[in-house]
């Protein structure tokens, strides 16, 4: 879950099941360039890889069963801790932080290669366990290696005896400690749990992660395209900007265009700024000044342990669950009214929209994919390349065709017309009939874009190069390349890569171009199709058979007739065109056929 300043990667018990505990990272936003996000985790232990300047780093985020939890739970966690420790590499480095339950005590004569001089308190058998586990893999328990005050050094106090102990640890290779600044506990945090917040300053550079995946352009805001004094501004802009318009070759031309569009667009209108605004954030103002007065409050306890202090942290803690509450209650009232609203008015967008934000971000799942023998493939270079590998054996199969069944087509009459160079007035159409609020593609153009440019000589522009296109037989690769975004079907294993439906994000432009070679063809269509062909037709849908299939179980019904129905599901039917047996069929219908734009 991504929000304004932090990422969050959590990992517990699933839904049905009584959440008792959990583990998780919460990582700044800048870091995430440079790190590799947890793929496989419990509820117990999560990982995840920090690409530093002096290696990888791997970080554990560790929650271990408590002193009253049964020795099989135990023996579990530390054997499936010790079997995670292992797989890592000896030179890279380690770091496990998280509440282990564990009092490792101060006899650093007995463990000096895991404790330091400045331990607390006494062993127990938890603390006993972690020791060992340390010695055997050369590690080192960090808050006992540095000479805070006492109460830096504990980070839990007994509800019954009142004693402070060292409960939340950091852990690290006997290697790294050079690495490692200071380990001490923070008892001034609130963070709404008995135990207090334990940091540690490493000193670690990061390094930014390479990846194949290239970063797109940021969106622009196409909800302002719809305000007429920046729409003009942005029709003189372009009309300045291109006035220096190359002549030479269709890429230059293209080139030229998306990138002066892009470039006048982004500072007309702005760049989109994504909003992650909850209740709290709406609320600030109101909570600020209460989690002020509730924090001085605990300090205060926690200096001076009373039942006056406590008293007073106790009503400072009430009288800030009250505002909260308050501020949730507001913010969701307002949600709902305004989602009502939008749906009373038609503006079913803005609904959807209020919708995704009271319902909070989707939980992303994934899973390691298979390759084509079943085995599983963990590193993301070669899912990458088992990714690539399907959809280019997918989009390359060709259907068979027999020239028999392309012989019993019946012929038609030549069709002319299609031969003809297209019109400004059919471009002018086809970018009329984009939708708008879908993702562009690689160049970042939205098609409210193409359409608020209309009234400018973008038109004309995009209509000689149209014209190149058409003559040539061919469009800019930039127009053809489209960013491929995977989603799960819902439906079967989430390693296989036939359970999910890919979607290809393309030029805007390039749309508007196929638009008008698709127009053409639906002459042509028309002549084909069956009168009980409903569906991808203009002026006709799939409804109308839907209403005829009622009738007809009506009829049926009442005449006591039976009524036998087939229902055919074709396996990737759009997946696997039949691109050389219609050419074939297409070219006693149009002579000039080899014009059409791929």
């Amino acid at each position: 879950m991504k929000e304004r300043d932090y990422t969050f990667f959590w990992q517990g018990l699933e839904q049905d099941k009584r959440r008792l505990y959990g583990v998780g990272f919460a990582v700044r936003n800048f870091l995430l360039p440079s790190v590799e996000p947890p793929s496989q985790g419990t509820e117990r232990i999560l990982s995840l890889r920090l690409t530093t300047s002096s290696g990888p780093l791997h970080i554990f985020s560790v929650y271990a069963p408590t002193l009253c939890s049964t020795a099989e739970d135990k023996d579990a966690f530390y054997c499936e801790l010790d079997a995670k420790i292992a797989e890592i590499p000896p030179k890279d480095n380690l770091l496990m932080l998280g509440d282990f339950n564990a009092r490792v005590g101060a006899d650093y004569i007995t463990w000096p290669h895991c404790i330091g001089h400045f331990g607390v308190g006494k062993l127990n058998e938890n603390g006993q366990r972690l020791l060992e586990l340390c010695f055997y893999h050369n590690l080192c328990i960090t808050n006992t290696f540095f000479p805070t005050k006492p109460h830096h050094r504990v980070s839990w106090r007994h509800p019954r005896s009142r004693h402070w102990h060292q409960l939340d640890l950091i852990v690290t290779r006997r290697s790294m400690l050079k690495h490692v600044l200071v380990t001490r506990a923070y008892h001034s945090a609130d963070c709404d749990t008995d135990h207090s917040l334990v940091s540690s300053r490493v000193r670690f550079q990061p390094r930014r992660t390479h990846r194949s995946k290239q970063k797109g352009r940021p969106r622009i805001t196409t909800a302002r395209t719809s305000v007429p004094e920046l729409r003009e501004r942005f029709a003189r802009a372009i009309d300045e900007a291109l006035e220096d318009y190359p002549v030479d070759s269709v890429k230059t031309q293209w080139e030229y265009i998306r990138d002066t569009v892009y470039k006048v667009a982004s500072d007309t209108f702005g760049k989109k700024v994504k909003k992650s605004e909850d209740w709290f954030e709406a609320g600030i103002e109101v909570l600020e000044p209460a989690i002020t007065a509730k924090r001085a409050t605990l300090l205060e306890y926690k200096r001076q342990p009373s039942a006056r202090t406590m008293a007073a942290f106790r009503e400072a803690r009430n009288n800030t669950k009250r505002i909260a509450r308050k501020c949730a209650n507001d913010y969701w009232l307002k949600l709902c009214s305004d989602i009502q609203t939008s749906a009373d008015c038609g503006n079913i967008r803005a609904m959807y929209e209020g919708m995704k934000k009271a319902f909070g971000p989707s939980a992303i799942k994934t899973a390691p994919l298979k390759s084509t023998s079943g085995e599983i493939i963990t590193d993301r270079s070669k899912q990458m390349e088992r990714w690539a590998e399907y959809y280019q054996e997918l989009y390359s199969r060709e259907n068979i065709v027999t020239d028999t069944a392309i012989r019993n087509i019946m012929p038609l009459p030549i069709m002319e017309e299609l031969d003809s160079p297209p019109t400004i007035e059919e471009l002018g159409k086809a970018i009329d009939s984009l939708a708008c609020g879908k993702a562009p593609g690689s160049d970042g153009i939205p098609s409210e874009i193409i359409k608020a440019g209309k009234v400018s000589s973008l038109l004309g522009h995009l209509y000689n190069l149209l014209l190149k296109c058409w003559e040539g037989g061919i469009k800019p690769q930039d127009m053809r390349d489209a960013k491929i975004v995977t989603l799960y079907k819902n439906k079967g294993n989430r390693s296989d890569c036939n359970n999910y439906r890919g979607i290809s994000l393309l030029s805007v432009v390039g749309k508007a171009f196929a638009r008008v070679i698709l127009n053409r063809l639906q002459l042509l269509a028309d002549r084909v199709y069956l009168e009980s062909q409903c569906g991808f037709r203009a002026k006709r849908s799939t409804i109308d058979m839907v209403f005829t299939l009622r009738q007809l179980q009506e009829k049926c019904s009442e005449q006591r007739r039976p009524l036998f129905l087939a229902f055919i599901d074709l396996t990737k039917a759009f997946d696997w065109p039949f691109h050389s047996p219609t050419q074939d069929w297409m070219s006693p219908q149009a002579p000039e056929a080899d014009y059409i734009i791929s």
